[in-house]
């Protein structure tokens, strides 16, 4: 009897993408957690890991084959489709390399390489292979960027001022003790470039060039860094690094290490009807205008089953061509001078041993005031930055620095100002990029209004709108010449369009002299006069249509002041004083910016040392004061209160202050005899 032919079943499913991981320590073992879910779905196959030191018996499943290095891996025939390598940041390059010889797709850990010769050299061996690599940015996977971009194309935010990163992290003694590399910017020669822009928070580097539209090497076109360390390190802990587009876009990430807590990373995008902000660890958008503010929670796409499932790598979410941003970021940072330390006057530890991290004094506002002024640490004045020295001296006392104003973002009206002024004591008196109003500089003269330019910086109050709009209307003062002596500085100025085309010539001088052992006076004299050859008129937002909103001209803005007290020779008061002409005006309290030294460190408001400011009033012309202290502490004497003031070719706008500035407490009395014995108009 024939015995029926037997079918012999042909198993027809496709052979799953063969998986090798380099590295399985550290974020390796997030890589293991990763594979064994994709493994269970059936979507890859883990078939060899490589690290000198083994992972722990049972961490891998069976059939999983473990080598000491990559090229044991190779050696051995495993032929792998996708090599992941999750190792130190120095041996990115080689072992990319090795695995594009060898045929294989690469996923690479962030920071892909450690130079821009490196990143080259891959870019050119992964091309020459056919082969795809895929960077592990792990944010640049989230549906939240394309919803970003799609937000901002229908115009809901208005048009774009710039963006910025930010990160509050803190990171342990241990921190650095986890591997050889680690705080290093270079180990046995080798680049390393670890650092919290280059490591720690390089997704918040990453995630902010995506949205602003950076991604190859020439999309860049500069990148400043101001590097620092509260660390025993080579590298950054305490950075800003500012990157500026070939599309004139301005990305400013602002980060730490060194925070009291550990806060929710974010990116920034600030337009000129409002803003969104995307947590990018968690996928959340948080979209704030006119209307009120929305939460909107997005998923993400997981990188590795990206590359998985890419035929070209137009299809890949973080390859590595579009990396050529970061690198130039990494590059810039790899080539800078090596980070300057923090003063230990300005860092506390908390914690012990190994535990312990150290916290840099203020850096929560100080990493807010880049993000919004895109500034960097040096430009704001942090404490334990290196400054300028000190325009104005009295008896070799430091009291007052003069800023170009070169630094400040366009959107603020860029121009020169005094700060920080302090006391003969050393008291600081003036504020510059505060939170609140970051075109807020220092002492100076600006105007809101110059024949519909701005001068002052921020949003301009309009008669039309009825309210304050940004709009692409900011000039700018810069200096033509300067001369300087013991006691008074000359300066001419132009006031510039944003066109380039001068608006207004002004002649400004600076007289400062000591009065005593415990006050010394400040003078500024300026003269405004038409640059077109016709009338120019000089505005604000009061003659605008704004009630009470008569600012412009002389300005001092000032830190925080605890037990604040303001008065005239006849009422006191803020909104008593705001608006009235009288021949002074003094501001007394306790100023919270301390001192120039570290050895006044406090966050407890209303503990620092006290002074007395003194203004007192135009002899050209009653000028009314502009006061506030409820909102934000600043003085200004209004040119055009409510009705705006011409300046003619022949007939240019000239006025004087003077601000005495003293150490404690002055009585009315005091300055009444201050003013007498000084032989000012009062």
């Amino acid at each position: 009897m024939t015995q029926p032919a037997t079918a012999i079943p042909v198993d027809n499913r496709p052979r799953l993408p063969r998986i090798a991981l380099v590295g399985v320590h550290g974020f390796g073992e997030r890589h293991l957690e990763n594979l064994g879910r994709l493994g269970a779905d059936g979507v890859l196959e883990l078939v060899a890991v490589a690290d000198p030191l083994p992972p722990a018996g049972g961490t891998l499943g069976p059939g999983v084959s473990v080598f000491a290095s990559l090229d044991e891996l190779l050696a051995a025939g495993t032929a792998p489709d996708v090599v992941i390598v999750s190792t130190p940041i120095q041996t990115h390059a080689p072992l990319a390399l090795a695995a594009l010889q060898a045929g294989a797709n690469v996923y690479l850990e962030k920071p892909p390489v450690a130079s821009m010769a490196q990143y080259e050299e891959v870019m050119a061996a992964a091309a020459s292979a056919g082969r795809l690599v895929q960077v592990g940015f792990q944010s640049l996977g989230s549906h939240a960027l394309p919803a970003i971009e799609k937000l901002v194309e229908s115009g809901e935010i208005g048009e774009i001022r710039g963006i910025s990163a930010t990160g509050l992290w803190l990171r342990n003694k241990a921190y650095f003790k986890r591997s050889r590399w680690a705080g290093k910017r270079s180990l046995n020669g080798t680049d390393v470039v670890d650092g919290v822009a280059t490591n720690a928070l390089a997704h918040a580097v990453a995630t902010g060039l995506r949205l602003a539209g950076a991604r190859t090497v020439t999309d860049v076109q500069s990148v400043d860094t101001d590097l620092y360390r509260a660390n025993d390190t080579e590298s950054d802990d305490t950075s800003v690094v500012r990157v500026r587009t070939t599309d004139g876009m301005v990305l400013t990430c602002a980060l730490t290490l060194c925070a009291p807590v550990q806060s929710k990373p974010s990116v920034t995008v600030f337009g000129t009807l409002g803003q969104l902000t995307l947590s990018y660890t968690e996928d959340r958008v948080e979209i704030t205008t006119a209307e009120g503010v929305r939460t909107v929670a997005f998923g993400r796409i997981d990188l590795l089953e990206n590359l998985l499932g890419a035929r070209s790598e137009a299809e890949l979410l973080s390859p590595l061509s579009g990396a050529g941003a970061y690198m130039a970021v990494l590059e810039a940072i790899r080539t800078a001078y090596s980070p300057q330390p923090i003063h230990p006057d300005w860092v506390s530890w908390e914690g012990d041993g190994d535990d312990a991290h150290p916290v840099v004094h203020g850096i929560e506002s100080l990493i807010r005031r880049a993000a919004l002024g895109q500034a960097t640490f040096a430009e704001l004045g942090a404490p334990w930055t290196a400054s300028g020295d000190p325009a104005f001296r009295i008896n070799d006392t430091p009291v007052a620095t003069l800023q170009d104003g070169s630094h400040i973002r366009p959107t603020s009206s860029p121009r020169p100002y005094l700060h920080p002024v302090r006391t003969l004591a050393g008291t600081v008196v003036t504020d510059h990029v505060p939170e609140d109003h970051v075109w807020h500089l220092g002492a100076g003269v600006a105007l809101q209004d110059v024949d519909g330019i701005n001068f002052w910086g921020g949003r301009t109050y309009t008669r039309d709108a009825g309210a304050y709009v940004w709009r692409k209307d900011h000039g700018r003062i810069v200096t033509d010449s300067a001369v300087q002596g013991d006691g008074y500085r000359q300066e001419r100025l132009s006031w510039v369009r944003p066109d380039g085309s001068p608006l207004l010539r002004e002649q400004r001088g600076w007289r400062w002299a000591a009065v005593g052992n415990s006050v010394w006076k400040l003078t500024l004299d300026f003269t405004l006069e038409s640059a077109t050859g016709g009338p120019v008129l000089l505005g604000s937002p009061g003659s605008n249509g704004r009630p009470q909103g008569g600012y412009g001209g002389f300005f001092w803005r000032l830190p925080k002041v605890g037990d604040a007290t303001i008065w005239t020779p006849e009422t006191r008061g803020e909104d008593a004083v705001h608006g009235s002409v009288a021949p002074w005006l003094a501001w007394s309290g306790t100023f919270d910016a301390g001192t120039s030294s570290a050895a006044h460190v406090t966050g407890d408001p209303g503990l620092g040392p006290p002074a007395t400011l003194v203004f007192l009033a135009s002899p050209q012309a009653p000028d009314p004061w502009f006061v506030r202290h409820s909102g934000y502490p600043g003085v200004g004497l209004s040119l055009a209160w409510d009705r705006p003031v011409a300046t003619e070719p022949d007939r240019p706008v000239h006025r004087t202050v003077t601000v005495l500035i003293a150490d404690g407490f002055l009585a009315t009395h005091d300055i009444e005899q201050l003013i007498t014995t000084l032989g000012e108009q009062a």
